[in-house]
């Protein structure tokens, strides 16, 4: 079972061209349901039926899986047995006619505006490492950009005359997104006075955002950078780069941004995905409504 697996994985690599961690996603969610079936004493995937992978999934919900986690693995497993039927591997999918668990989906954390100017400037510009802190921060509020984009940024990607820098998103597709005046300024100093004090010329030089080793800055380094300045910031919640990409969506759109280029910005596939975030602007709306206005708490007033 190991050997459609791994061909499995290779063949999502190559022909739909899905990013790494999605990939290890993926190979851990099957490794997992594979290690169950072969507990249940099945040795060839030919074996599985629909009851096998259903009481799999009573396991993982008696486990107290997340409904979030059960769904991607039902969308894993059922990829693979429609892979192999499809390759002529397998006759019979087992998967057919299978539910996905429901899932609810949360609305996403996101900071005041307030709250987000406070946390870009909190790193200290007068060292290489607090210009890049600050740009790198700058940069991801001002664009939306996914952390794994943001480090992921060589010199030939960001184009400060013009405004504009190139993303490149999951599966290599690219996107172009614009800059605002505080983040190129923010981008300038750092490339004048800090990029210089990590460059090393024994490495190669197209990374952009480089770490202390002349290397290209990892993301549990910035999630630590991030923690640090939300923490200075007085931030007391746990946020993440997410966090400042779900910020960057909610306030533009507060502002009275097109969704369609919202949409566009943050490299959503589906407009469904970005109208979330006007689902939080009503209940911000709502909230606000209820606090402030004079009438809208206490209905005793009408029965007296």
């Amino acid at each position: 079972m190991k050997s459609e697996l791994q061909e499995f994985i290779r063949h999502l690599q190559a022909e739909r061209g899905l990013s790494r961690n999605t990939l290890e996603s993926y190979e851990r969610d099957l490794e997992s349901f594979l290690a169950y079936a072969a507990a249940q004493g099945l040795e060839r995937l030919d074996q599985v039926h629909k009851h096998h992978i259903a009481t799999y999934m009573l396991e993982l919900k008696r486990k107290g899986r997340a409904a979030a986690t059960m769904t991607r693995c039902t969308v894993s497993i059922r990829g693979l047995f429609q892979h192999l039927v499809k390759e002529g591997r397998l006759v019979h999918d087992p998967t057919l006619a299978m539910e996905t668990p429901k899932l609810e989906r949360k609305l996403p954390q996101v900071l005041g505006v307030a709250e987000t100017q406070r946390l870009l400037e909190m790193p200290v510009a007068d060292t290489p490492a607090g210009l890049r802190d600050r740009a790198m921060l700058e940069v991801l509020y001002a664009t939306g950009m996914r952390v794994s984009e943001l480090i992921a940024l060589d010199t030939g990607h960001v184009n400060l005359q013009l405004a504009y820098l190139r993303c490149i998103g999951s599966g290599g597709r690219e996107r172009v997104i614009p800059i605002g005046k505080l983040a190129i300024a923010a981008l300038r100093q750092y490339l004048e006075a800090g990029r210089p004090a990590f460059a090393r010329d024994e490495l190669p030089s197209e990374t952009f955002f480089l770490n202390h080793l002349g290397t290209r800055m990892t993301r549990q380094g910035f999630w630590k950078l991030m923690k640090k300045y939300a923490g200075e910031a007085g931030i007391e919640r746990v946020i993440t780069p997410q966090t400042l990409r779900h910020s960057f969506a909610a306030h533009l759109l507060e502002n009275g941004a097109d969704l369609r280029a919202v949409q566009e910005m943050l490299g959503h596939s589906d407009i469904a995905t970005t109208q979330i975030y006007m689902q939080l602007n009503k209940a911000r709306m709502k909230d606000v409504y209820e606090r402030a206005h004079p009438r809208a708490g206490d209905a005793s007033a009408l029965r007296s």
